[in-house]
C-alpha cells in the first residue's frame, strides 16, 4: 500500500509538472503509449485538475470584476484558488470557432454572439468557450461568462466539470462554431454531455457518405454519382466508372482542405499519394464533377416539424469554386420559379429527415435543369450573417430559440423568407499577406472573411461588394484578357462589352485571335515566357493595365497565369479568375457608368422596394437585371404603376422566367422602367 502511494505521488508529480508546462492529455497519451481517456482518468484520480483565473482587464490599477477566465495548474489545489465560481442559474455552454484562419473565418462569431443574446432574453446564463482575441464573442462584456480556452475535448470537459459544481448546466451548443465545434459533438456525447439541438447521430448521418446517400435515395433527391474510397486502387476504379473530371476530398474537413478537381488518372494517382493521408478514419469522397453547373447555397432552420429557409444564394462563380470563396447573390438572378420551388422542397424534406433541430446549410448544383445536392452541413454556415442582413431576419437568434425548445410556427417563421433587396456577398482574401500563393479560385477555401454590397439591382450591389472587399472596379482604361481554351467561347461577348465601355483591350495571342475574329480590336501582348521585354508583366509594372481577366489552366505549375495573378495582387490591381466573375463585373461597370450609384440606409432601400413592388412572393424586387445576360425577371404588374395590364404579356413570356437573350425589357414591355 505504501509503495503504491509513493508511486502515485511520483506519477502525480510528473503529470502535474507536464500540465504546468502546457502538455495536453493527448500529448501525454502519445508519450506514455496510453489513450486520452486513460490519461484523463488517471489525472482526475490524482487530483491533477485545472483552476481558472480571471483575466485582469484593469491592469492591476483597481480590482477587476470581469467574467473572463483562463485555466492553469497549481502545485496545490484549493477551491479558493479557482476564481471561476459557478452560479446557481440555468446555464448553456456555447462553443465558438476558435482562431480566425483560412477555412474558418470570423463569420461564425456572428452566430455565437446572437446566440448569447437569445439565451439572455430567455433568462439563461450564456457561457462561451472560445480562444480568438479578435472577435466580439470574446469581449468580456458580451457573454455572462467567457472561458478563453482551446476548443479541445479536454478543455471543454474541464469547463463542464467546473460549471456542474453549482446550478443546472442544460447542455452544450456545438452547431454555431463551424466544423471545429461540430467535430467535438460525438466525443462529448459519448462522455455523457447533453448536446443541445441537432443530435450527434444526425450530424454523422450528414457527414457519412454512405448513410447520406441512402437518405437521398429514400427522398428521391438527385446526387452526383460518386463513392467513398480508402485506397488508390478503389479510387481509380470509381473514377473510371463515373468518368472524369471528378471532385475528390477527404471527409470531415474544414474549409474544403485538400479538395481538388481531378481531370485524369495521373492527377488522381498524385492526389491519393501526396495530397492527403488516406485511412479508415478519414476516407476519400469521389464525386462526378458537374462542369458548368450553377451552384446554390441554402441556409435554413428546422425544429423537427417545420422548416424556415432564410435564403437561397446563387453563386456567381461556377461550380468547383469553394462556397466560402465564391461571390453569391440573394435573391437568385437566373433560377426559374420551378428550380426555386424544387430547392425549397428538397431542403424541407432533407432537414426533417435528418432530424435537424437548429441550423442547416445545404449546397446544390443545377445542371441541365436538374437540381443535384452536393452536401449538407447540419450547423451554422459562414453565410448566416450575410443571409440575415439580406432578408432582415436574425437566423442565429431564431435557431438558438429553436435549439432551446421553441417552435418556428409559434415565432411566425415558416417557408421561404422574402429578400429585402439585392445583396451580393464577396469573399475577402489574404493574398497580400501570403507571398507566393496563387490567388486563383479552386475547391479549397482560401478566403478569411467576406463583405456585402446591397442595392436595388445586381450591378450596383456587385460593385459595392467588390469595393468593400478592396477591389475597386475601373470604368475606363485598359483591360487585359487571357483565358484558357475551354473559356474562349465566352471571350467575344466579354470583349464586346468592354469595347462598348470604351476600354482598350490587350490579350495574349490565342485570346486576341478569338476577339479579333469577332470584329473587336485587341492588341497582342507577349506572355512572360515569350520574352523578357514587352510582356504583360512589364505592362503591369508600368501601370498600363487597369483590370485583369485571367482564367486558370488548371496546372499546378507556376505558369504565366500564376505570375500575372501574383503581379495583380502585388500592384493592387483588380483581377478576375472566372468567366462568371467577368460577366458580373461587366454588369457592375454598366451600372456605375450610368451614374446612379448611391449610398442608402437599409430603411431607405426598404422604402425604395415598397415604392415599386408589393408582391408577396420570392421575386418581389421589381425587375432585376441578370448578371449572366440571359434575360430579365419581372415579378408583378405593380412594379410599374403606369402600365397596368402588362402582367398578361409577362405570363406569355413566362412569369418569373427568362426572357430570351437580346430582348430589352424596357423596350419590349415597359417604357418607364428605370
Amino acid at each position: 500500500m505504501v509503495k503504491l502511494m509513493i508511486e502515485n505521488e511520483k506519477l502525480k508529480e510528473i503529470i502535474l509538472k507536464a500540465k504546468m508546462l502546457g502538455f495536453s492529455d493527448v500529448q501525454l497519451a502519445n508519450l506514455l503509449n496510453r489513450d486520452e481517456k486513460e490519461i484523463r482518468n488517471i489525472r482526475k484520480e490524482l487530483s491533477v485538475v485545472p483552476v481558472y483565473k480571471m483575466v485582469d482587464t484593469c491592469a492591476a490599477e483597481f480590482e477587476a470584476k470581469t467574467p473572463y477566465y483562463y485555466s492553469c495548474y497549481e502545485n496545490l489545489f484549493y477551491d479558493e484558488q479557482n476564481e471561476s465560481v459557478p452560479s446557481d442559474r440555468k446555464k448553456v455552454i456555447i462553443l465558438g470557432s476558435g482562431p480566425i484562419r483560412i477555412g474558418q473565418g470570423v463569420e461564425f462569431d456572428y452566430s455565437t454572439v446572437h446566440a448569447i443574446f437569445a439565451l439572455k432574453d430567455m433568462g439563461i446564463e450564456a457561457i462561451i468557450v472560445n480562444n480568438n482575441p479578435e472577435t466580439v464573442s470574446t469581449d468580456y462584456d458580451t457573454s455572462d461568462k467567457l472561458y478563453f480556452e482551446p476548443l479541445t475535448f479536454e478543455e471543454i470537459m474541464n469547463i463542464i466539470e467546473n460549471e456542474n459544481k453549482n446550478g443546472e448546466l442544460l447542455g452544450v451548443v456545438v452547431q454555431l462554431g463551424g466544423q471545429t465545434a461540430i467535430n467535438l459533438a460525438m466525443k462529448l456525447y459519448n462522455a455523457g454531455v447533453n448536446i443541445l439541438g441537432t443530435s450527434p447521430q444526425s450530424i454523422d448521418l450528414a457527414e457519412d457518405r454512405e448513410q447520406f446517400s441512402e437518405i437521398l435515395k429514400k427522398l428521391n433527391i438527385p446526387q452526383a454519382e460518386g463513392a467513398t474510397v480508402y485506397n488508390e486502387e478503389d479510387a481509380l476504379k470509381v473514377a473510371e466508372k463515373i468518368g472524369y473530371p471528378v471532385l475528390v476530398r477527404p471527409s470531415y474537413v474544414l474549409g474544403g482542405r485538400a479538395m481538388e478537381i481531378v481531370y485524369n488518372e495521373d492527377e488522381l494517382k498524385d492526389y491519393m499519394k501526396e495530397a492527403v493521408k488516406v485511412s479508415s478514419e478519414h476516407p476519400i469522397l469521389i464525386d462526378k464533377f458537374l462542369d458548368d453547373a450553377v451552384e446554390v447555397d441554402v441556409d435554413a432552420i428546422c425544429d423537427g416539424e417545420d422548416v424556415f429557409i432564410g435564403g437561397i444564394m446563387e453563386h456567381i462563380e461556377e461550380a468547383g469554386v469553394h462556397s466560402g470563396d465564391s461571390a453569391c447573390v440573394i435573391p437568385p438572378q437566373t433560377l426559374s420559379k420551378d428550380i426555386v420551388d424544387t430547392i425549397v422542397d428538397y431542403t424541407t424534406k432533407l432537414a426533417k429527415e435528418l432530424g435537424v433541430v437548429g441550423l442547416i446549410n445545404i449546397q446544390y448544383a443545377i445542371k441541365d435543369g436538374i437540381v443535384y445536392i452536393i452536401e449538407a452541413n447540419p450547423r451554422a454556415s459562414r453565410t448566416i450573417p450575410y443571409v440575415s442582413k439580406s432578408v432582415g431576419v436574425p437566423l442565429a437568434k431564431i435557431a438558438t430559440k429553436v435549439i432551446m425548445g421553441h417552435k418556428l410556427k409559434d415565432m411566425g417563421y415558416v417557408g421561404l423568407a422574402e429578400a429585402k433587396y439585392v445583396s451580393v456577398k464577396e469573399a475577402v482574401f489574404p493574398f497580400q499577406k501570403l507571398p507566393g500563393v496563387d490567388p486563383v479560385l479552386s475547391p479549397e477555401m482560401k478566403s478569411t472573411g467576406e463583405a456585402i454590397g446591397i442595392d436595388t439591382d445586381f450591378g450596383k450591389a456587385y460593385y459595392k461588394a467588390q469595393l468593400s472587399a478592396n477591389m475597386e472596379l475601373p470604368t475606363s482604361g485598359t483591360v487585359f484578357i487571357s483565358v484558357k481554351k475551354r473559356d474562349r467561347k465566352y471571350v467575344l461577348k466579354i470583349a464586346e462589352k468592354f469595347n462598348e465601355f470604351g476600354f482598350n483591350i490587350v490579350a495574349t495571342r490565342g485570346t486576341a485571335e478569338e476577339i479579333r475574329n469577332g470584329g473587336i480590336d485587341a492588341k497582342v501582348v507577349k506572355k512572360i515566357s515569350e520574352g523578357m521585354t514587352g510582356n504583360i508583366l512589364e505592362l503591369i509594372q508600368k501601370g498600363e493595365i487597369d483590370l485583369i481577366i485571367n482564367t486558370s489552366s488548371g496546372s499546378k505549375a507556376k505558369s504565366d497565369g500564376y505570375y500575372i495573378r501574383r503581379a495583380a495582387v502585388e500592384f493592387n490591381l483588380p483581377y478576375i479568375t472566372t468567366i462568371q466573375g467577368a460577366l458580373s463585373t461587366i454588369k457592375a461597370i454598366e451600372s456605375i457608368k450610368k451614374g446612379d450609384l448611391g449610398v442608402y440606409s437599409l430603411n431607405e432601400l426598404e422604402n425604395k422596394k415598397n415604392k415599386y413592388s408589393n408582391h408577396p412572393g420570392y421575386f418581389s424586387l421589381f425587375c432585376i437585371d441578370l448578371w449572366c445576360g440571359l434575360g430579365q425577371y419581372h415579378a408583378d404588374k405593380n412594379w410599374c404603376p403606369v402600365h397596368e395590364g402588362t402582367r398578361d404579356m409577362h405570363e406569355k413570356m413566362g412569369t418569373h422566367g427568362q426572357i430570351p437573350y437580346g430582348q430589352d425589357f424596357r423596350k419590349n414591355l415597359c417604357d418607364c422602367a428605370p
